[in-house]
């Protein structure tokens, strides 16, 4: 699918930390990606997920895109009866990393990985950098993609599980340096499919924020193996908190949010919310959105125009006696 709209000349509003992913706004602990024998009812769809770096047109140091935990096997992974799961992460640059259809499509077909290709590596059990980091790199800018339309030099990581039934969990950071997270000024990162840990707490909201531009006039959210855990809510300059349909286990539900004229050329707030009464532990959910013609809207790890506060006045709802 094609991306409808330009981000470019809202970047400056985007915070400068914006490598950390997930980052610290969106509330969500961890990234994950399952072996591709495991059942889909885990809460991963395809096995498969890609985010995109960007750095500034002016940027032109040497940089890292570190993993944390990229092995399967260690503390904070999810076990399926033995850890038996390799994950391979792999960096791509240069022409079509992002610009080709297939590079921004939620499912891993066609020449999704396309662009050239830097770096890879397979990780297995609980000793391949277990609760630490691992990098990619150095990179140079260069040898990224240059589309002003996302931001300047963007490149591709793909994580895929190729083997076992296991969840790896993992976070990722681009980086000056090899060996500690230093953030890239101006950077961003940035996907079109979200597949996510959600806390255990049920007190913590995790946060999602897609940018909607003056030319979107609605939104349609595909979430996946939600599990019925709670809620899914929209909040905005304009609106507090309207519920999505909710998918149950192992299946897609959708619906749709009519884009109000405040809320163009901002973010939206996607909260991800669990129920306290459930009490579902390890929940992990898989979620997207298109605009009217069906065509993808990234996710920024820190919200493209700040993080939406509303603008209108609570409506106090009566006690029932």
């Amino acid at each position: 699918m094609k991306t409808y709209f330009s981000v470019a000349f809202v970047f400056f509003f985007a915070a400068a930390w914006a490598q950390p992913v997930p980052a610290e706004e969106e509330n969500i602990p961890f990234l994950v990606t399952f072996g591709k024998d495991a059942d889909r009812s885990w809460g991963d769809d395809d096995y498969c997920q890609t985010f995109f770096f960007s750095l500034p047109e002016d940027f032109k140091e040497p940089f890292y895109i570190r993993v944390f935990d990229p092995g399967c096997g260690g503390e904070i992974d999810e076990l399926n009866e033995e850890f038996n799961t390799l994950t391979r992460f792999s960096v791509y640059g240069g022409q079509g990393c992002i610009t080709n259809d297939d590079a921004r499509a939620t499912d891993p077909i066609g020449d999704y990985k396309s662009g050239n290709l830097l770096d890879t590596k397979v990780f297995g059990g609980k000793l391949d950098y277990d609760n630490s980091w691992y990098t990619f790199g150095p990179f140079n800018p260069g040898e990224g993609e240059l589309s002003r339309k996302y931001g300047g030099n963007i490149f591709k990581i793909i994580c895929e599980g190729i083997k076992g039934d296991d969840g790896n969990l993992y976070r990722y950071f681009m980086s000056t340096q090899p060996d500690k997270n230093v953030e890239v000024e101006g950077g961003n990162a940035f996907t079109f499919e979200y597949t996510f840990r959600l806390h255990k707490d049920p007190w913590q909201t995790s946060h999602i924020y897609p940018y909607i531009d003056d030319q979107v006039i609605s939104v349609k959210q595909f979430n996946f193996d939600w599990d019925n855990d709670g809620y899914i809510k929209v909040y905005s300059v304009a609106t507090l908190g309207e519920p999505f349909t909710l998918s149950g286990d192992d299946n897609w539900s959708q619906s749709t949010y009519k884009i109000k004229d405040r809320e163009r050329g901002k973010s939206l707030d996607i909260q991800f919310t669990k129920n306290d009464q459930q009490m579902i532990n390890n929940n992990n959910v898989v979620f997207y959105v298109t605009n009217q013609y069906g065509e993808l809207l990234p996710f920024y790890t820190v919200p493209i125009g700040g993080i939406p506060k509303y603008e209108g006045k609570a409506v106090a709802r009566p006690i029932s006696k």
